[in-house]
């Protein structure tokens, strides 16, 4: 396959795997319905930068690396791990205040939420949920070693850098400008606490899968 055609299918590929619901695309949905487009926008800048890295470290054979050392990668999945069922348990503890305060409270409590989710935070959070899954290591060492070869131009991997990054950022902008529209959160408000339910149930279960993974190989 020339370049073009290698960039091509590494955009669509890529691209099907962005819309395929996870961790992701779950923080942005509840952080865009609850807190607004700032928040929104700036978890999706800290998603894409994170699967920028690790693209770069794919690129670069850091991540086939760190995959092939058990022990290693094993640590990194507990990490991975432990801060999505972080992730899930924030979310469902929000997700059971919620429904036991009284209408006047939770709005207080969700103005307070609002001061407190910054720019940094929201990059921080939405960089360390993608850095840290290792679902998505293994996904762009696969991607990478199967799309991309060694042969191919510095000029061509830097494109693709930048079609990965591109992608992701336009990709979960779209997503928390959709849900953050006027007439979205008119239609969305009454289910918030629903959506955080939901993605609380989602990081739970897939970061204690992780956990249990991780686990079975350090100590078995």
């Amino acid at each position: 396959m020339n370049e073009l055609t290698i960039l091509s299918t590494l955009a669509v590929v890529h691209f099907v795997a962005l819309m395929s619901p996870g961790p992701d695309f779950a923080l942005v949905v509840q952080n865009a319905t609850r807190y607004g487009r700032q928040t929104g926008l700036y978890i999706a800048l800290g998603l894409s930068f994170g699967i920028l890295l690790h693209s770069l470290l794919s690129l670069t054979g850091v991540s086939y690396l760190v995959h092939q050392q058990p022990t290693l990668f094993a640590l990194l999945q507990f990490a991975g791990g432990s801060y999505l069922a972080y992730l899930g348990y924030g979310a469902l503890k929000a997700t059971v205040n919620t429904l036991r305060q009284p209408v006047s409270e939770q709005q207080n409590t969700e103005s307070a939420h609002l001061l407190l989710s910054n720019k940094r935070q929201a990059f921080s959070r939405g960089f360390a949920t993608n850095i840290l899954n290792p679902k998505a290591l293994v996904f762009f060492v696969s991607l990478m070693s199967s799309l991309v070869p060694a042969s191919m131009s510095l000029t061509g991997k830097g494109i693709a850098l930048v079609i990965l990054w591109s992608l992701s950022l336009g990709w979960f902008s779209f997503l928390a400008w959709a849900l953050s529209t006027s007439r979205m959160q008119r239609r969305i408000k009454a289910l918030a606490v629903y959506i955080d339910g939901l993605c609380g149930v989602l990081f739970s279960v897939v970061g204690l899968s992780i956990l249990w993974q991780s686990l079975s190989k350090l100590l078995f």
